[in-house]
């Protein structure tokens, strides 16, 4: 048996695993609830590892090693953004968005919950929310099909259109049929893959380079500034990449998972698991990445073709064929995690905050499920489109992505669960400021390149929404009674 056919095996089987998944999320949904939030009952490993595994995405064994083999580790800056970020989201936001977003109507999405918290009645906000995920999720999207094309074509030698067709259909299936279920548990086993995967590569990897003196002198004869975090960079450069992390607080396919925890208490467990799952998965990411300047430099017969694809390499090379395929599926599985997240609440925002906003209708659940799910196979359609030429990389449309939802909806998030005065008006107001300021700088090339679009969006953002919030602000007994019961909730659940 070749050694195609042993990675082929293996790549059919985590497929087929993943098809069962959501056949069975399929048997346990019933209602638009279900559909759209798992009945609010995942634990804290699943929230942990499915939060982690739709965050990361091909960004993770794709996207950061490509940048840290091209440059070196003042590309980790971002990593180490990411990790603050993320820690100060599991701390700030999980807790309390969990209980507002029952206290609060029990929204069930974060454009409903900003509605109900806020008590618009004019619906703007909902559906300047809703248009807003719908923007920027189909990039999103893109750039997830983008990764599972370059995934079969280096893998495999697939043409990119026919891997990008096989990735997204098989992602399609399993989230149109289990929702968010089928995604969540999805998504835990994805992120199990991806950190075994992520530890196995580098550990093995350096066996074959010689250990740590030699894989370290290899890589100084490449570029002797490769191994400094501060060589070669600029503060623009590091604030732009530990900038990153203001994203998470903005993030609708990860906050989600906060409201769709059994409890408070759980939360600090789901915190603990997925910051050390964080970690390990990033210092993997980057000792692949390292570990790949080494080898490739001791051999020079080897070569290669694309920077992105350096883990998927290693693996090949490392790993027995079967092994391998196992590692590469540990790609997909990043790629098809952050897909299905994504889909779901961006067919969420279309159905529960668009179609429902503007159609009044008195339909049943069963109808809005059926249209959720046709949701997700006209977003994907649009995607795959975008995605079909192949031109942009993967981390540019991760970034232009990542910096229009912090932008847009971090400091918003963060004043709803913190600042009783927000008002609907200084919210709307600052998340249109915070989305034209990132799609306006992120598209003029000397204000990007100089700092990324997510920190003058997030600060504009925020300005904003202070501003015209204190000018708007006027006493309403319902919202204060809701922030009061929210904080006694709280108290009582932790």
């Amino acid at each position: 048996m070749t050694s195609d056919m042993y990675q082929l095996i293996a790549i059919i089987l985590y497929m087929a695993v993943m098809l069962f998944i959501g056949w069975y999320a399929f048997r346990k949904t019933s209602n638009l609830t279900d559909y759209m939030l798992g009945g609010r009952s995942l634990g804290p490993a699943v929230t942990a590892l499915s939060a982690g595994a739709a965050d990361m995405s091909g960004w993770l064994l794709m996207g950061l090693p490509g940048a840290i083999y091209a440059v070196g580790l003042t590309e980790a800056w971002i990593a180490i953004g990411l990790t603050i970020g993320a820690y100060l989201n599991w701390l700030l936001v999980a807790p309390r968005l969990r209980v507002y977003t029952q206290v609060s109507n029990d929204s069930i999405t974060i454009p409903s919950y900003l509605e109900n918290r806020l008590k618009d009645k004019s619906r703007f906000l909902r559906i300047a929310s809703g248009i807003i995920i719908l923007v920027f999720f189909t990039f999103y999207v893109s750039s997830g099909m983008v990764a599972g094309g370059k995934f079969f074509l280096s893998s495999f030698g697939l043409d990119y259109h026919v891997g990008l067709l096989i990735v997204s259909a098989v992602v399609i299936a399993y989230t149109l049929f289990g929702g968010f279920l089928a995604v969540s548990y999805t998504d835990f086993v994805q992120g199990l893959i991806m950190f075994l995967a992520l530890l196995l590569v580098p550990i093995v990897g350096l066996t074959l380079t010689g250990g740590f003196a030699e894989t370290a002198a290899s890589i100084r004869q490449v570029n002797p500034d490769m191994l400094s975090l501060v060589k070669g960079a600029t503060v623009a450069g590091v604030i732009s990449s530990i900038a990153w992390g203001l994203g998470y607080f903005g993030q609708p396919h990860i906050i989600v998972r906060f409201m769709a925890i059994k409890s408070v208490k759980e939360t600090k467990s789901a915190r603990r698991i997925g910051i050390g799952w964080m970690i390990l998965s990033l210092f993997g990411a980057i000792g692949t990445a390292l570990v790949g300047v080494a080898y490739y430099h001791q051999n020079a017969g080897a070569e290669l073709v694309d920077e992105e694809t350096v883990f998927i390499a290693l693996g090949q090379i490392i790993f027995h064929p079967f092994i391998a395929g196992i590692m590469l599926a540990a790609v997909l599985a990043a790629v098809m995690s952050t897909i299905s997240s994504q889909l779901i609440v961006t067919s969420s925002a279309l159905i529960e905050d668009l179609y429902k906003a503007v159609i009044k209708s008195d339909a049943t659940d069963k109808h809005y499920v059926f249209l959720g799910r046709m949701a997700v196979l006209v977003v994907s359609i649009v995607a795959m489109a975008l995605a079909w030429p192949n031109k942009e990389s993967i981390l540019k449309l991760v970034s232009f992505a990542w910096a229009g939802f912090g932008g847009a909806f971090g400091p918003i998030i963060l004043l709803s669960l913190y600042w009783r005065k927000l008002t609907a008006t200084g919210a709307l107001w600052g998340m249109v400021a915070g989305a034209i300021t990132v799609g306006v700088w992120g598209n003029i090339k000397v204000l990007s390149d100089g700092l990324y679009e997510i920190v003058p969006g997030f600060l504009i953002c925020l300005v904003v929404t202070y501003v015209v919030s204190l000018m708007t602000y006027r006493p309403n007994a319902e919202i204060d009674k809701e922030f009061y019961d929210a904080q006694v909730m709280l108290k009582k659940e932790r």
